[in-house]
This record gives structure tokens, C-alpha cells and sequence, in this order.
């Protein structure tokens, strides 16, 4: 196993990566108040136009020409989407490298930045088209763009000539439909063609504009401390506007991406940030009190607590990671969890001596393989211009092996789950059957029997599949199997 590249989507605000897309965490609750720290770029992005591709983009129109911005923060603009645009790191890592090198910047101009580079990340093909027609540097051309795209024409009036206003203008009065489609939908070639295979047109275009657009905050209640009922309750008390999530019956949703770093709730370990998809997958590993059970590839431990919890804190969780840094970043949130039966383990890969003296004894292993991230592109932008043809083919062959690897923990009788943030059949379905074929003593539990006899009302077939435009999460895919007993003599 090696290094997660981008960020987790169930937790911990980590930089450090798999290799492979791995969201860290971008839904950790943003840092309010004073704090000079990085503001998490979804908080901010509610651009009108990131909203919906197919609406045309109006930048002029009454009562959506924004507010003037001083030149001073285009300059910022332009200089640190200058830095991101090297790819030479995950774009929230470079973000925050600029911010701490920049301490004087406000909450608010933080706000104007981040959510600016992330709608330009999210666009960046199509602005780029519009940018050919324009004066300056590309890196000028594009802070215009997505300034005016997202904050409304006004904001770069103090910086625009004459002909690069009139030149906004025009762009702004362009129908997206006449715009060639893997334009549209603002995904690299390879990635198009890829998904073109799977998607008919009409749903790779609905997918690619849910990709262009900011995530929700999703919540998991930890079932130790409180209730669902009690946790949203409190927080509409506190003027949250929260509902339970449709699918996960311990997730809340949240609107407006509040901080909630510093509410008690989240200090006392009663809430933890996590995807509703991510949820799901850890009620396929359905955990029982009293068993042993390993989160293969743990990271900061988003799952991991979730299933500690689904546990009562009774049994061993084992939560194994090749990074000491992620395993670190999970004891907070383990001293916060009320849990008291997860062992973090490092090893140093997928073979590690410490694996197998616990080879056919363990009740259930998740697998969150490491992969490209793709399904979460709406938090982690960057990663569809940083991936490749050839990255995802190391990656598949990382995830044969550590699945492989983390089979010969299963005891007969016992559950092994593979999952996924991606998009791509190589990385899910096709290691899912080459699995099986080179594996006969596991046999597939259709996910979605398993989900329906915890009467949660989703059936994506044999596997699960999540999808941003169809089940309002991230970009999942689970495999569940169960290893055959031995045959009795």
C-alpha cells in the first residue's frame, strides 16, 4: 500500500495521500473566526453559475453584478491560481501552503480566493476556451473568468480595461449548448471517453454538472453519545438548518456549510463529518458487538469510527494504514468518539508480518482501497486534470494486491467489503470479478439484499454504486463477500 494522494471524504482534514485519489476530507469543518488557518474551498463555492451547467452563464445581469473587490485581492487571485495550476500537489495543499504564506489575508478574502480557484479548477476546460479569446496572461484570462463567473462582473471592475469588460460581457451571453460536449462537461479526454463508455449522453452530462458542483456537508451521529433525533434537534435549536440524510440512518445533512469545528457537538465527539456514501459502505460491513474486525487501509479513520461505533465499542478494530501521519491524525477523533475497542496498527505494506499472525481470524475486513478519487471530484476539483490513463493503471494493480492481500484475513464464514471512490469500471467492478475468479472460496453478497434487510431503501444491484447525480453523495462503489466455511471432513 502506499500514499493517498488526494483527500479523504470521511473525515480528518489530512494533505498527506495515498497514492490514488483519495479525498482527505475535504468536508472537515471549515476554521471560523480569527483563525488564519485554510477555509475549506466547498464552504464558499455557491456560485450561480457552478449550480447548473446548463444554464446559460449570465455575468451582467440586474441585481447579479456583485461587488467591486480591490485590485490587491486579483493580484491574489491570479498569483495563487498561478500555483495550483502546476498541479505539483493536491490543490487544497497548495491553497493552504499560499495562506500560510499570506497570514495577513482575511477570513473573507480567503473565502474569495478559495472559492474562486476551486470554480476554475471545476471549469477549467471551458474557461480555458473562452480564454483563448482574451488579452493577457492565461493566468489573468481565468481569474477574470471565474471572478465574474462567481462573484458577478462588479467584482473585477477596478481591475478590467475597457476590452476585457466588454470581452466578460460577451463570454457571459455564450449558450453552454453550443459548446462542444466534453467541453460541457469540463472533463479531460481520457476521462470522457471513459465514462462515455459506461454513461449514455444525457447522464454523463447530468453526472459532470453534479461533479461541477460544490458538495453538501454530511454529518454521521455517533451512536455512543447521542441519537439522530437529539443531534438535530440541537441543531436547529442553534439555528442549523439540518435534515436526516434519505439513505444513511445515522447521517444528517446540513445546508450552508456552517463551521462546526466549535460547536459542542463536534467537540464532544457526538457528530463527526462523513459523506453519506461513505455511511453506506460501512453499514455493507454491518459489524456485529464482540467481533474482531479490520479497516484495511484506515487513513485518519472516517469508517473506522463508524463502525466502532456500530459496535458499541464492544470486539477489537483493528485500523491498519502504511502512513504513521493519517493514523495519527485519528487519535483526536478517537479520544473524542468515546471509543474503546479501535487499535491503530502501522504497517509497512500490504505483506507486513503483523497481517498474517491475524490471517483467518478476523470476522470482517473492509477494504477502502486507494484509487483515483475520481467519484469525488466535487470536493477535490484538481484531481481530474492530476490523474491519468497511467496512474489508474498503478493503482489497479495496487488495489489486486492489497485486496488480495487483506483476504487472508477473512475467516471462513466471514465478510470482506471492497470499496472505491471511483468512477471507473478498472478500478471497481473489474477488480471486483478478477477477484472472484482467482478467489473461489469467496462468493458475492448482493449489496443490495444486505442493504435491504437493514430496510434501507437503495438497490444499485449486486454492487453498490453511488452517484453524485443520482443518490446526492460522492462517487462510491462497494463488493461484498463472504468466504465459504470449510467443508466438513
Amino acid at each position: 500500500m502506499s500514499t493517498r494522494p488526494t483527500q479523504r471524504r470521511d473525515g480528518a482534514n489530512q494533505s498527506s495521500h495515498r497514492s490514488g485519489g483519495r479525498s482527505s476530507d475535504a468536508r472537515h469543518p471549515s476554521k471560523g473566526g480569527n483563525d488564519r488557518g485554510y477555509v475549506r474551498p466547498d464552504r464558499y463555492d455557491r456560485s450561480r453559475n457552478d449550480r447548473r451547467q446548463d444554464a446559460p452563464p449570465v455575468v451582467g445581469g440586474t441585481g447579479m453584478r456583485g461587488e467591486r473587490l480591490p485590485p490587491a485581492l486579483f493580484e491574489h487571485t491570479q498569483r495563487l491560481l498561478g500555483s495550483v495550476l502546476t498541479f505539483t500537489g493536491p490543490a487544497d495543499t497548495l491553497v493552504s501552503t499560499y495562506f500560510r504564506a499570506n497570514d495577513k489575508l482575511g477570513h473573507r478574502e480567503r473565502g474569495v480566493l478559495a472559492e474562486t480557484v476551486f470554480a476554475i479548477l471545476r471549469r477549467k476546460l471551458e474557461f480555458g476556451q473562452h480564454a483563448v479569446s482574451g488579452t493577457g496572461s492565461q493566468e489573468r484570462r481565468l481569474a477574470l473568468l471565474g471572478l465574474a463567473f462567481t462573484r458577478g462582473i462588479a467584482s473585477v471592475e477596478l481591475v478590467a480595461t475597457p476590452d476585457e469588460a466588454a470581452w466578460l460581457e460577451h463570454v457571459g451571453q455564450i449558450d453552454p449548448a453550443s459548446l462542444a460536449p466534453r467541453v460541457r462537461t469540463n472533463l479531460p479526454e481520457w476521462l470522457y471517453d471513459r465514462l462515455a463508455k459506461r454513461f449514455d449522453g444525457a447522464e454523463l452530462e447530468a453526472l459532470a454538472a453534479s461533479l461541477n458542483q460544490p458538495a453538501p456537508l454530511d454529518c454521521r451521529v455517533n451512536l455512543i453519545k447521542a441519537t439522530r433525533d437529539d443531534v438535530l434537534a440541537k441543531l436547529r435549536e442553534d439555528g442549523f438548518s439540518a435534515e436526516p440524510t434519505p439513505l444513511a440512518p445515522n447521517g444528517i445533512r446540513l445546508s450552508g456549510k456552517p463551521a462546526l469545528q466549535k460547536h459542542p457537538l463536534f467537540m464532544s465527539g457526538a457528530i463527526e463529518v462523513q459523506d453519506e456514501g461513505s455511511q453506506l459502505l460501512c453499514q455493507l460491513v454491518a459489524p456485529r458487538r464482540g467481533e474482531m474486525i479490520v479497516d484495511f487501509c484506515a487513513g485518519a479513520g472516517g469508517k473506522t469510527l463508524a463502525i466502532g461505533a456500530q459496535m458499541r465499542s464492544t470486539g477489537r478494530l483493528y485500523a491498519f494504514d502504511v502512513s504513521e501521519k493519517r493514523l495519527a491524525k485519528l487519535k483526536p477523533r478517537l479520544a473524542r468518539s468515546g471509543l474503546s475497542n479501535v487499535y491503530p496498527v502501522m504497517i509497512d505494506s500490504e505483506n507486513d508480518s503483523k497481517i498474517k499472525r491475524l490471517a483467518g481470524k478476523i470476522d470482517r475486513v473492509l477494504v477502502d482501497a486507494p484509487c483515483s478519487g475520481l467519484g469525488t471530484l466535487r470536493r477535490n476539483p484538481d484531481l481530474k486534470w492530476r490523474q491519468s490513463p497511467q496512474s489508474v493503471e498503478e493503482l489497479t494493480q495496487k488495489q489486486t494486491s492489497i485486496l488480495a492481500s487483506a483476504a487472508r484475513l477473512v475467516k471462513p464464514g466471514g465478510r470482506l467489503v471492497y470499496a472505491t471512490c471511483s468512477l471507473l469500471t478498472e478500478e471497481n467492478s473489474a477488480i471486483a470479478e478478477a477477484f472472484a475468479a482467482a478467489h473461489p472460496d469467496f462468493v458475492l453478497l448482493p449489496a443490495n439484499e444486505l442493504l435491504a434487510a437493514q430496510k434501507i431503501g437503495l438497490d444499485t444491484g449486486k454492487y453498490l454504486e453511488l452517484l453524485p447525480n443520482r443518490n446526492a453523495t460522492d462517487g462510491f462503489f462497494a463488493a461484498v463477500f463472504e468466504r465459504r466455511a470449510a467443508a466438513k471432513a
